[in-house]
């Protein structure tokens, strides 16, 4: 049975490709090798990002409402450096304050678990209310009350759900945290804001979209994948448990979980001039290229997908093909200076109260939410048939999860190609 949801996965991408088009090129690929990855990825000419590939509309989709105004979907220019401006000063917090505010939403999070028995969770659905009080709070300036805590993550459970294929979007779930945000831009209760001719509308797709969905979305997951890796290798989590204060033993964990399962899947971009690759090859203008993470994090001196977070004692992380954030000179993640120092502090919070045990498939997509049980000191560990029974009921549900996705994610593509969310946007922009 277990080699059913990988067949399904392959008809899905086939699914998607013939609706989509098959216009992308893979980088590494055929045509740029996993040596010209980096320097290609650089390029002043793969600046492109929404205009012109027919895989925007999926995307867009998928991010709406305001996808135009999502900082990953703008096009260069004063628009983008506008956003991406106001969004590194959001990000600009002094490391230990970052530290400071995610230990502490981990802490009232790990609170509302009963602390003198064993809790079997999804660690993604556990950490998305963390990560929805931290950028709360950066944005607002303010603790993170409950109700908002609710509207955020709805917003972003929605979205993630549904960029998994596992449930269709449901607009009204975003659209109620968009009407909180126009109500605060309204009363002036926001310290956070796009100057003109930025609208409050765009300002609120804009903290929505890079803040509330993107950032809440990706440091969930983060952690799901950091907590589920340790939870299925003993080893490595008696040795963290030993060490928990070695800020250096928690990196090369959290740097070796980002490895093995990268958060990025593939980045698309648009060349905007011909990009020459060797001798052999240039890319064009107008070329969709598609750099794949986990494809070129697996060439090179770390090509293997074995969980060994000591490989980091003797290789340097810049000869690796180790890009977890992304690449610097190409829109590489705002966060890439804070994230870490989060997540060490939310995971050091965890481990202080818990072991964690799990034996579901660990997948870079992760579409179980990362089942996980969670036992308090002197509770009872959950024996060898509680965790053959978990693997069991976890391979099952992938089977139903993969034939789920199938149906949706045709659905949504079906869906986003009919309404063309980006090509329309930018035949409406650039009309005469």
């Amino acid at each position: 049975m277990r080699f059913l949801p990988n067949l399904l996965i392959r008809l899905r991408e086939r699914i998607f490709a013939r609706l989509n088009g098959e216009d992308g090129i893979p980088v590494p690929g055929p045509l740029v090798g996993a040596e010209h990855f980096e320097r290609v990825y650089a390029d002043p000419a793969a600046d492109g990002r929404s205009r012109g590939a027919g895989l925007s509309d999926l995307f867009w989709y998928w991010l709406a409402p305001g996808p135009q105004m999502h900082q990953e979907h703008l096009e260069p220019g004063e628009r983008y450096r506008v956003v991406a401006r106001t969004t590194r000063r959001v990000l600009a917090v002094p490391p230990q304050r970052s530290y400071d505010l995610a230990a502490a939403a981990a802490r009232r999070a790990l609170d509302r678990l009963p602390p003198d028995r064993t809790s079997l969770v999804r660690l993604r659905d556990l950490m998305m209310p963390i990560w929805a009080e931290v950028y709360y709070e950066l944005v607002f300036g303010e603790p993170c009350p409950a109700s908002a805590r609710a509207l955020i993550v709805a917003n972003a459970d929605d979205v993630v759900t549904a960029l998994k294929c596992c449930s269709l979007r449901h607009m009204d779930r975003r659209d109620r945290l968009t009407r909180y945000l126009l109500d605060r831009l309204a009363a002036g209760t926001v310290p956070v804001t796009l100057p003109a001719p930025f609208t409050a509308q765009e300002t609120a797709w804009y903290l929505q979209g890079a803040f509330f969905n993107t950032a809440v979305v990706q440091m969930s997951e983060a952690m799901a994948h950091l907590l589920l890796a340790v939870a299925q290798h003993p080893a490595a989590q008696r040795r963290l448990v030993a060490g928990l204060d070695d800020d250096a033993a928690l990196d090369r964990v959290i740097d070796e979980t980002l490895r093995v399962h990268p958060l990025f899947g593939v980045a698309h971009r648009i060349t905007s001039a011909p990009i020459v690759v060797d001798e052999r090859v240039t890319l064009p203008t107008g070329s969709v290229l598609l750099f794949n993470y986990l494809a070129y994090q697996r060439t090179g001196p770390a090509a293997d997908d074995a969980f060994d977070p000591d490989r980091w004692l003797g290789l340097d992380r810049r000869d690796a093909h180790f890009i977890p954030f992304g690449v610097t000179a190409n829109r590489a993640c705002p966060a890439r200076g804070a994230a870490p120092v989060m997540m060490r502090a939310v995971i050091r919070e965890t481990l202080r109260r818990f072991a964690l045990v799990s034996t579901v498939g660990h997948t870079r997509s992760l579409p179980s939410r990362g089942p996980c049980y969670l036992v308090p000191p002197g509770a009872a560990a959950p024996g060898p048939g509680r965790l053959r029974l978990m693997r069991w009921r976890d391979t099952w549900a992938d089977l139903g999860r993969s034939v789920v996705q199938l149906c949706l994610g045709t659905v949504m593509v079906i869906d986003a190609r009919r309404q063309r969310l980006c090509t329309t946007y930018f035949e409406e922009a650039h009309a005469p």
